[in-house]
């Protein structure tokens, strides 16, 4: 399918999104690398980087979708709730919104930034509601790099959020970076076991504690 206008993702990016929630693809070389309260975390090493691409797959109970949206979209409040945020703020570019995220890493490794471009969507798929969000990294010289700060240049998250039926909201998740650099077998570990399932987890904990939430 071709990007809508003036958009920066294919409406197929989307749709596969969505094509998640109803039926997770991780046939093939995709490994269960853990589920851990509701949450299935799923790896796929890109063998080009020797990196691991991630699915997740979970339940946020009593989390309405509508609201899970707005949390996971307001920049301002995750800087309250994400302790590894150093900076994160949008900013107008060429008539384009893009977003600067510096995130910390532990002494002695470098922080690492992001310069990305987002997208949100309301899809409707057989009369069921389901918000898209996808980011992915992208250049600009109003974000020149940083002395001490190595720039991710590979980096892409899809979320896909809809109702589970019951006050809640089912919700599938991708995600790869490449954090450049030396990052040390350990870190990576951690990542994948504690920081990825984790995020969605303190996404739960963030909109009961949402500033906005009725």
């Amino acid at each position: 399918m071709m990007a809508a206008a003036g958009g920066n993702f294919s409406d197929e990016e989307f749709w596969k999104a969505c094509a998640e929630l109803q039926q997770p693809a991780v046939a093939g070389k995709w490994e269960l690398l853990l589920e851990t309260s509701g949450i299935s975390v799923y790896r796929l090493l890109e063998e080009s980087t020797w990196l691991y691409k991630y699915k997740i797959f979970g339940v946020l109970k009593d989390c309405s979708p509508a609201l899970l949206k707005e949390v996971y979209m307001d920049l301002g409040y995750r800087k309250q709730w994400d302790q590894y945020v150093n900076e994160l703020y949008e900013k107008e570019c060429d008539g384009e919104t893009l977003v600067y995220w510096q995130v910390e890493y532990p002494f002695p490794m470098y922080n690492r930034d992001y310069v990305y471009i987002r997208e949100l969507r309301e899809l409707d798929m057989e009369g069921r509601k389901i918000y898209v969000i996808l980011a992915k990294s992208t250049s600009s010289s109003q974000f020149p790099e940083r002395s001490g700060v190595i720039r991710v240049n590979q980096y892409q998250q899809s979320l896909a959020i809809e109702s589970d039926g019951k006050g809640g909201s089912r919700v599938f998740m991708y995600y790869f970076d490449n954090p450049g650099g030396l990052i040390p077998s350990w870190l990576i570990n951690w990542v994948a076991r504690n920081g990825v399932p984790n995020f969605l987890k303190d996404l739960e904990e963030a909109y009961h504690k949402y500033p906005k939430k009725k």
